[in-house]
């Protein structure tokens, strides 16, 4: 306990020091030193969790061996946004991420219009003989859902108080709203080629506007990250349903440009649509949210 109170001595101002940089950092400083940190204290964890895997880079990664190591990644995101938070005088509150009954009736709405828009746009793919279902493979739902809902909740939610949280917010501090809304979207979009580069390159349009329609349900809701959250909550559990358990198989009768190249919605025109969709239903309820 005496050596800790000399080593808090020895470093006091060096540590008052840093502490009135970062409060007064440009943006883009701050937003690099939670990247950076971010990725500095996951690399042990993804190194190990990639021994015991049994991944070898560049080999792709299979769904067994992404979960754990995108699970060891985001839950590490809310302890070094903490730490960053508390270099620049923040909290989580300034960051949209309210612990309140508001914020779960947000969460609950988004969800529920995440599920129901992309319900609307596959019955319309339906309609069209574009995809049909599989009936027998109905059976598999039960014993996924729960798993997938927590998985969902999890991913939005960290990835809403990364990216529309901190990123936007501070970013926002230096730049016009707008532009900041379109770097921190950017920076959504981009980031998710770390995963898969093959399947993602055609989602990046989609991703970006997915990303400026959560920006959107962050102003909706005055600022609180509850609509953002279940919107993306809602369609990462939809999607993440369907494919798992294998219940769409699509007809081949228009090009995946329509349906969504490599099978998945963002990168095609129903899930551009079924996007700005939900953003114009956000837009014109937004005085009731």
């Amino acid at each position: 306990m005496f050596f800790l109170l000399i080593l808090i001595t020895f470093f006091e101002p060096s540590i008052n020091a840093l502490l009135a940089f970062m409060e007064n950092a440009p943006a883009l400083v701050i937003v690099m030193a939670f990247f950076v940190f971010w990725i500095v204290c996951w690399l042990p964890i993804a190194t190990v969790s990639a021994i015991l895997l049994n991944w070898q880079p560049p080999k792709p990664l299979q769904p067994e061996q992404k979960m754990p190591l995108l699970l060891s990644l985001y839950l590490l995101a809310p302890l070094i946004l903490w730490g960053v938070s508390w270099l620049t005088n923040k909290s989580f509150s300034d960051y949209g991420f309210v612990g309140n009954l508001s914020t779960l009736g947000s969460l609950a709405l988004g969800f529920g219009l995440g599920v129901v828009s992309l319900a609307i746009v596959f019955s319309g793919q339906f309609g069209l003989g574009w995809c049909s279902f599989e009936k027998t493979n109905f059976k598999l739902l039960l014993p996924i859902l729960l798993p997938i809902f927590l998985i969902a909740l999890l991913v939005g939610g960290i990835e809403e108080l990364v990216f529309r949280g901190f990123l936007f917010t501070e970013l926002a501090q230096d730049y016009p709203v707008w532009v900041a809304a379109a770097i921190s979207s950017l920076i959504f979009a981009l980031l998710h080629l770390v995963w898969e580069q093959r399947e993602t390159a055609p989602q990046l349009p989609g991703l970006w506007l997915m990303g400026m329609l959560l920006v959107l349900a962050r102003f909706a809701s005055n600022g609180n990250l509850g609509l953002a959250w279940g919107l993306h909550a809602g369609w990462i559990w939809a999607i993440a349903t369907l494919d798992t358990a294998e219940l769409i198989t699509y007809t081949g009768k228009v090009s995946d440009w329509f349906t969504g190249k490599n099978k998945k919605p963002l990168a095609g025109l129903a899930g551009i649509i079924c996007v700005f969709g939900t953003g114009v239903i956000i837009w014109l309820f937004s005085r009731y949210f």
